[in-house]
């Protein structure tokens, strides 16, 4: 393999900002954050706004985001 070509492979933890659920896994991504972790040491933090603890998928529930009233819009305008 060549030398100086692969990204860095570190431990870091990923946090879901609309949870506020977070969790500690190995990736080639960095962060100028650092959070201090359950077993005392500092690791990057990377915000993600979805995770397996949100999703809809995996936790069966839902939600329907209407802004701005576009559903019934869409409803008026095409309604005979």
């Amino acid at each position: 393999m060549k030398p100086d070509i692969h990204p860095q492979y570190q431990e870091v933890v990923f946090q879901d900002v609309s949870c506020d659920f977070s969790f500690l896994t190995r990736s080639t991504l960095s962060s100028k954050d650092k959070i201090k972790w359950e077993d005392g040491n500092e690791y990057p933090l990377i915000k993600v706004e979805v995770s397996s603890h949100s999703h809809p998928f995996y936790t069966g529930k839902q939600k329907m985001l209407d802004t701005s009233g576009r559903v019934d819009r869409f409803r008026k305008r095409y309604q005979k």
